[in-house]
């Protein structure tokens, strides 16, 4: 949910690599002229999980109807949203898996984790907000994003329906603004636009305010994974397509 978490919050309220493997939990069987919302992520170490956490379980106290990061909310970096062809999902997880191979260093690179923010919920969420820790753009981080933009971009549709996402009988309805921001997510989420962060919770702004003002202390950690998810609504990464591990 990168300022994904933008779009999502403010329109819908939202290696050495030893072992490089990947283990798909989904299909891509589907209709010729279906399309699938896909959020691309990086997934963090536990030095990351641990301090997201943290920070959700007092979100929660502060604000209990807010969500817990747990198997289908869980930590992680989006790099790309896209929406392609379902019938093109094979190729999809092909042509992510030959980038991360040939990335196979990112296993060792030394993220910084360097702030708290939120996005405001405006006037369809009055007085909340959404989340995150922020992490410092690199070049790598970068290269990386274009790597994955140029590598998906023959499976790409430019735009989807509901039927992309992930529904549930608790959150049926997928939101137009975020269908447009997916569509959008290129170029407006990339490149110098790249936002790269972990959401950690929704909260009331004042409470939100309050955690910003506190003193930040900084912190580094490493990658673990990278996955291919299906998007929920609010840019959420609900269901796991497809996962590599990532060990240095």
């Amino acid at each position: 949910m990168e300022h994904v978490i933008t779009g999502c919050f403010v329109l819908a309220a939202s290696f050495c690599v030893v072992g490089l493997f990947a283990g798909s939990e989904g299909t891509s069987s589907a209709k010729a002229d279906s399309t699938t919302a896909i959020d691309i992520v990086l997934e963090p170490d536990a030095t990351m999980i641990q301090r997201a956490e943290a920070v959700n379980a007092r979100l929660l106290k502060g604000f209990p109807k807010g969500f817990a990061l747990d198997a289908t909310h869980r930590p992680h970096v989006s790099t790309l949203q896209r929406f392609v062809r379902a019938v093109d999902l094979d190729q999809v997880y092909t042509a992510v898996g030959k980038v991360l191979q040939a990335n196979r260093q990112m296993a060792n690179w030394k993220l910084k984790a360097f702030k708290y923010y939120y996005i405001p919920g405006g006037s369809m969420l009055p007085g909340l907000g959404l989340g995150g820790i922020v992490i410092q753009p690199t070049d790598e981080l970068l290269a990386l994003q274009q790597a994955l933009i140029d590598a998906i971009a023959p499976f790409t549709a430019n735009t989807g329906t509901a039927a992309a996402f992930v529904t549930t009988p608790e959150a049926p309805e997928i939101n137009q603004p975020i269908i447009d921001y997916i569509a959008a997510f290129v170029p407006h989420q990339t490149g110098k636009h790249f936002n790269p962060h972990v959401t950690i919770g929704i909260a009331t702004e004042a409470y939100l305010n309050e955690l910003l003002a506190e003193p930040f202390e900084e912190f580094t950690f490493s990658l673990a994974g990278a996955s291919v998810f299906q998007l929920g609504n609010f840019g959420t990464a609900r269901k796991r397509l497809q996962t590599w591990e990532l060990k240095a």
